[in-house]
């Protein structure tokens, strides 16, 4: 079966901590009740016993990356009722009032319930049938006619993996590269960055392993809101053992109101305060000098940059006092072990990869990378954008992070099952096979060509949206226009996606209704990379249909299905879903080393999630030997999971490794190979070595049958499918992936160091002056992108005064489309809102509660209720993202079919944010632009 499911008698009391404040949830189920502790035990009154006939199925939360565990019963196939999990070793019993309100998704009265088309601007209802063929027939044609690069597909952090990696395939056999999906708008930053520095772009550690942290620096992160149940795990770090809980941030958030120390910097200027640490470990003799001598490559040219950034200039670029900057430096670096924790308040900016490489420098600096306790703890966003990321649902990699190349291509071509000329076949030519694709922040310039695009020699003229927040990046106004002039707009959503309702267009808009995670069934990924397996709970409601049903469909009507599933079961047709979809992965994604997830070890998981240690994830009884869910690399399917990476004081065979050797093995003459003794305990070289292949592997002492030397014969451990390399290396204790040094220096980047930039637009023309933006860059996934002329294009201070930044609220998720729709979260949050310091606000006349224009650099406002705030100063103003429904003013209530209106509608933050966007990654500049506001 493909559920863990357990029927109850009706006698068999539970203990529900589903009962909570839930206004109160930021500190998950528990933490709104008086007590001293983080967690404390139920009452008799909260116990609940199930109904007569009812049945348990175990499940996962389709929120946050936190990955809490649900139990829904079910009655007659009715989710009747939802607990906590309580033994769930992740959420630790734990809801927030999001998760506590999964229930309420599945039967809300707004959700799409069947297909709809836009025909003369009035939403007709019409039959899967007809939806299938409309659209189907438009995709081919297109393809035709215009080739496959005129298509443009926007997967989903919402979908699990299995379908993840088939939109990412469906994509491919359509012949295109411009795929991409929500971590283009979180956290593409943060994995190309940390990528860049260690090997790995993901969560070093994991949740419980900050209870063993004894510092926690906090820079653009707000866990108590955006986390709220894996926020436990940093309180318990408090109690476990008086863990220092330091925030840096622009706003005093609920994380900081937690805090042993606060301090207030200027939005955008992260990288000149990390800098401003390394300075005085360096003057103070702090820094690790032997990890870095024989784990690190390039940090001289790190230590050479901070020598200019003193106490004194630091604090005249962020704001923060040299008294400040001191003590953070000082308890941060003194008390051992420590982690940083980040998320979109560093990765949403133009130096967004260079905040994700200063950090994980400074961790280096001060030894704490790959130790219990320490790591960099990033935290991911939607409950599976991990994943989602894994499975290559971007525009510039396949599965795995195997990247775009022409070895990638024929991997996943054996992978799949086909012929490497065959998928070359599907793609206009083999450039275009290889080039980047359009991503999400930017795809409507594929469409209005503002700037000059590369796309193979057409414009963008069909657009396939499957369950992404199309509103959650910058510059809305421009989105708008491309969803008014694409040829075809396609949408599948279980709720209605705010690109149908921001656009005007009047034909060509197709709706499909699709079925919510808990209609289905598969695996997901959370933060710290643990692959948990997510059971369905009903069938699909009303007319939904799943998103790999909706896949197949038009896989069929385009002429590619037989080749699309030939990987599937028999290669046949025959095959059972999602199971066999999970061993494709596991065959295939060596690179990250997910070839030990066997649908059935993760299902195992599931059902025993009780017999894990929450702080070390460890499995005890017949878990014993495994680490909750699996976290990758798992290399094989006897391999343990490993819980935090580059730890060299384990054997590989129990999680441990060092540093990817990604880049070669030398550089200009200097070694990338790990020094003697970084080796993890007991590997038979002792220190660094290159990836496992044959020749290695022979030199380092390895046999191999005649017939294993002909299977891997020019493989290496990424790319022979047969696991025979891996399972040789994983015997004599070595890591698959080599092991090599850090880079502190990346020369690939524009910044081969992080160095400190303006934002694009900066408070400050004396700073833009002294810390200039990149020059423009040509063909920046496929669109010329502005820096230096839009940063200099004129004086924006004097009319737009205050510093803008847009984050998260505790009852709300992403673009909003999900919680909006929800009733009981509705009420707690039912409008759009600006924070602003009361000194601000009555300087220009408006009172608490007045509604107000906020106008951004480019011409566009909102309309939204002003909100007396200290955690803002008085310079600078905050918004949350999640809101639609209104446009510059305009109530867009008539845009909605009849019956799917959210409950909670406002203006966009995004309308308002500017131009902006990373060197590296095109993640939009959301958290530090430039506004002005009048009283309405």
């Amino acid at each position: 079966m493909s559920e863990i499911i357990t029927a109850l008698n009706a006698k068999v009391g539970r203990r529900s901590f589903l009962k909570m404040a839930a206004i109160a949830g930021a500190f998950g189920a528990t933490a709104g009740f008086a007590s001293e502790k983080v967690t404390r035990a139920a009452t008799e009154e909260e116990v609940k016993n199930p109904y007569p006939g009812s049945k348990l199925v175990k499940t996962i939360c389709n929120v946050c990356s936190v990955g809490c565990g649900v139990v829904a019963e079910v009655h007659n196939g009715v989710w009747v009722r939802q607990e906590v999990a309580q033994d769930h070793p992740l959420s630790l019993g734990g809801h927030c009032c999001k998760g506590a309100g999964m229930i309420d998704m599945i039967r809300s009265d707004v959700r799409v319930k069947y297909p709809m088309e836009k025909v003369g601007g009035q939403w007709k209802r019409i039959s899967w049938e007809d939806a299938y063929t409309k659209i189907g027939t438009q995709l081919k044609a297109i393809r035709e006619k215009h080739g496959p690069d005129a298509a443009m597909f926007l997967g989903s952090a919402k979908m699990s993996n299995e379908q993840a990696y088939y939109l990412r395939k469906f994509a491919a056999f359509y012949g295109t590269n411009n795929i991409d999906h929500q971590a283009r708008l979180c956290h593409s930053s943060t994995v190309t960055g940390v990528a860049n520095t260690f090997g790995y772009g993901a969560m070093t550690n994991q949740l419980g392993d900050i209870q063993n942290s004894k510092a926690v620096l906090i820079m653009g992160a707000n866990p108590a809101v955006a986390h709220p149940v894996g926020f436990q795990h940093f309180l318990k770090a408090k109690e476990r053992n008086n863990t220092k809980l330091i925030v840096v941030e622009p706003r005093f958030t609920k994380t900081a109101a937690k805090a042993d120390m606060y301090v207030r910097l200027r939005s955008g200027t992260d990288i000149a305060f990390i800098y401003g640490m390394i300075h005085l470990i360096l003057k103070n003799g702090w820094e690790d000098k032997k990890y870095l001598q024989d784990r690190v490559y390039g940090y001289e040219d790190v230590f050479k940059e901070s020598e200019k950034w003193t106490p004194d200039v630091v604090s005249k670029v962020t704001g923060v006092s040299e008294e400040e900057l001191y003590q953070v430096t000082k308890t941060f670096a003194s008390t051992k072990p420590g982690c940083l924790v980040w998320t979109m308040g560093w990765t949403q900016h133009s130096v967004g990869t260079g905040n994700t490489r200063v950090g994980p420098i400074l961790q280096m600096i001060l030894g704490n990378m790959g130790v219990e306790g320490g790591g960099c703890n990033i935290l991911r966003g939607h409950d599976n954008v991990q994943g989602a990321s894994d499975m290559g649902c971007s525009s510039e990699t396949l599965p795995g992070y195997y990247g775009l190349a022409e070895p990638a291509w024929k991997h996943f071509a054996n992978v799949w099952k086909v012929e490497p000329e065959y998928i070359k076949g599907r793609f206009k030519n083999a450039e275009m096979m290889t080039k980047n694709g359009f991503t999400l922040a930017r795809w409507s310039e594929g469409v209005m060509k503002n700037d000059a695009i590369y796309n193979g020699g057409t414009d963008l003229k069909a657009l396939v949206v499957m369950g992404c927040g199309i509103t959650s990046t910058a510059q809305l106004q421009e989105v708008k226009k491309g969803l008014d002039n694409i040829e075809l707009l396609v949408i599948t959503d279980p709720f209605i996606n705010d690109a149908a309702i921001l656009t005007d267009r009047k034909d060509n808009l197709f709706i499909l209704p699709v079925a919510t995670q808990f209609e289905t069934s598969g695996s997901v990924t959370a933060t710290g990379r643990n692959v948990q397996w997510r059971s369905k709970v009903v069938e699909p409601q009303y007319e939904c249909k799943t998103d790999h049903d909706i896949m197949f469909e038009f896989a069929k009507r385009l002429g590619f299905y037989d080749e699309y599933t030939k990987a599937l079961g028999d290669g046949k047709g025959k095959f059972e879903w999602p199971e066999d979809a999970t061993r494709e992965i596991a065959r295939g994604i060596r690179s990250i080393g997910m070839g030990g997830h066997t649908p059935e070890r993760l299902k195992k998981h599931q059902e025993n999630w009780h017999m894990f240690e929450e702080v070390s994830i460890a499995g005890m009884g017949p878990m014993k030997g495994e680490y909750y869910g699996l976290p990758w690399p798992c290399w094989n399917e006897t391999h343990s999971g490993s819980p935090i990476l580059y730890n060299v004081n384990k054997p590989v065979s129990d999680g441990g490794m060092g540093f990817r050797l990604n880049w070669g093995v030398e550089k200009d003459g200097v070694t990338l190979l790990a020094g003697e003794g970084s080796a993890p305990k007991g590997s038979a070289i002792t220190k660094g070595h290159g990836p496992l292949t044959l020749e290695m592997l022979e030199k380092a002492g390895a046999t191999f049958s005649e017939e294993e030397k002909a299977i891997v014969a020019g493989k290496n451990f990424a790319t022979d499918l047969s696991g025979i390399l891996i399972k040789k290396g994983l015997a004599l204790g070595l890591t698959p992936y080599g092991n090599g040094k850090a880079r502190a220096k990346a020369w690939n980047f524009p910044d081969q160091i992080p160095l400190h930039r303006e934002p694009i637009h900066s408070p400050s023309q004396e700073m833009i002056k002294a810390y200039p933006t990149y020059p423009d860059k040509k063909d920046h996934f496929r669109v010329d992108t502005k820096y230096i002329s839009a940063q200099t294009r004129q004086d924006y201070t004097k009319e737009f005064p205050l510093i803008m930044i847009t984050g998260r609220l505790v009852t709300h998720s992403g673009a909003g489309a999900e919680t909006r729709a929800s009733k009981y979260l509705s009420k707690l949050n039912p409008e759009m809102f600006v924070d602003i310091h009361p000194n601000t606000a009555l300087n220009l006349g408006i009172r608490n509660g007045e509604m107000v224009w906020v106008y951004g650099v480019e011409g566009t406002r909102i309309h939204v209720k002003a909100k007396f705030s200290q955690t803002v100063d008085e310079k600078t103003i905050f918004m949350p993202f999640h809101y639609m429904g209104k446009f510059q003013g305009k109530d867009l209530s008539a845009n909605y079919p009849t019956g799917t209106k959210p409950y909670a509608t406002g203006e966009s933050a995004n309308t308002v944010v500017g131009y902006g966007y990373d060197i590296m990654t095109q993640i939009p500049e959301t958290k530090t632009g430039l506004c002005r506001i009048e009283k309405a």
